[in-house]
């Protein structure tokens, strides 16, 4: 199965806003370890089980994690999906980069070339 990898910029700046706060990264990172429930989720954070519900829910919306019911409990995991498809995204732009960086390696190699005296001329 090929996973389509491209974002809509809808997509992206919910990804990157999701990602822009340190609670809701470790929300990620525990979700990625293994499943939990939003409650075994608030336990762990100085702040208010509604608060965390909310930090979810921004992570819901990129969806970057998936939310079940099971009974009373809201489960909470990661969407491996979505974080290969943000990682395709950070990927390329690590290749835009690279490829520039490169390009201006290659310039100033071919200055210094071009300021080395030849042998006829020493």
């Amino acid at each position: 199965m090929v996973v389509n990898t491209e974002l809509e910029d809808d997509e992206i700046d919910r990804i990157f806003h999701a990602l822009a706060a340190a609670t809701r990264r470790d929300i990620l990172r525990r979700t990625i370890e293994r499943e939990q429930s939003v409650s075994a989720l608030a336990r762990d954070y100085d702040m208010s089980f509604a608060a965390v519900q909310k930090h979810v829910a921004v992570l819901e919306a990129a969806r970057l994690v998936v939310k079940r019911a099971e009974g009373r409990e809201r489960l909470v995991r990661a969407d491996p999906a979505m974080i290969a498809r943000a990682r395709a995204l950070l990927d390329r732009f690590e290749a835009l980069w690279r490829a520039r960086v490169d390009r201006l390696d290659a310039l100033l190699a071919e200055d210094e070339s071009h300021d080395k005296p030849t042998e006829e001329g020493e």
